[in-house]
């Protein structure tokens, strides 16, 4: 679910921008150039140029309006799942207007009616969440070890599933395959450890069912920090790639956190890591999970 609630229909120019927005934050997120994605996508350089410029085809705006017209969401036109009952369709859109406070309310009535994990178990398990570059394996290790759990990384367990880098999932089976394994790993991690530690990769907080099940399996923290000191440490971690289109890349993250903060925010709490040492860091987690 984006982060921009909104009842306001946007025009079709900020349409085009916010969708083109959107394919070069994934493309950025994923590392990829736009000539590899224009080679597994089959789809022209020139033209995945316009659309991330915010001039998508007339093709794209014309879909559009046969939604609106029958009165679905572009997403629901194009699915390619099995049909869902018309209920749950209505029940999404009418969600997806309310602003994150009230998502958060509609949640725990919802809760409350149909039932959830006890809080007690629940809390045996804490997740992590947040950008690359946050703090989180480094974090997660420590806390692990005072609390004599499992310390488990999803992005290597999901690489551990497949035999290959996470690299290579996105070129060689697509974004798509990439988050059916995200979601079979965490539902084995679940089974498996009743009792863990859970670093989280960045974009897993935008895959709205996989990020539910984190949430309603675990202590959910959000490990944030500024742009500054996330680029600073992917950078300390030995990719230098940032530094080669610094100033875009400084964009493209400051979009990024920006786009997903108010899905950060549905975490049970946080825990802020700018020019603070790992020391103090883990002091404040602890502190927060009571602890301390």
């Amino acid at each position: 679910m984006n982060a921009r609630h909104t009842t306001e229909k946007l025009s079709d120019d900020d349409y085009l921008q916010q969708l083109g927005h959107r394919v070069r934050d994934t493309r950025a997120r994923l590392d990829m150039s736009r000539k590899v994605l224009a080679a597994n996508s089959e789809v022209s350089e020139r033209y995945l140029a316009q659309l991330e410029s915010g001039q998508g085809n007339i093709s794209i705006l014309l879909l559009r309006k046969v939604a609106a017209a029958l009165g679905l969401s572009l997403p629901d036109l194009l699915r390619e799942e099995r049909e869902v009952p018309m209920e749950l369709t209505l029940l999404t859109r009418y969600l997806e207007r309310l602003s994150p406070k009230k998502l958060t309310q509609a949640r725990n009535i919802l809760i409350s009616a149909f039932g959830e994990i006890d809080p007690q178990q629940r809390r045996q398990r804490i997740a992590l969440t947040g950008l690359r570059g946050a703090g989180k394996s480094t974090l997660g290790k420590q806390l692990a070890a005072k609390l004599k759990i499992p310390f488990i990384e999803l992005d290597a367990e999901i690489e551990r599933d497949a035999g290959v880098p996470l690299s290579e999932i996105f070129s060689l089976y697509g974004q798509t395959a990439f988050r059916r394994l995200e979601r079979r790993c965490l539902e084995n991690v679940l089974d498996l450890h009743p009792r863990c530690v859970i670093a989280t990769g960045g974009s897993l907080v935008t895959e709205s069912e996989t990020y539910e099940m984190l949430r309603a399996a675990c202590f959910t923290v959000w490990i944030k920090a500024s742009p500054e000191e996330h680029m600073q440490r992917v950078i300390a971690q030995g990719d230098l790639r940032p530094m080669s289109g610094r100033e875009e890349a400084m964009a493209d993250l400051r979009g990024i956190l920006e786009e997903r903060d108010a899905l950060y925010a549905l975490a049970d709490t946080a825990v802020d890591t700018s020019e603070k040492s790992m020391k103090d860091s883990l002091t404040q987690l602890l502190k927060v999970y009571n602890i301390a």
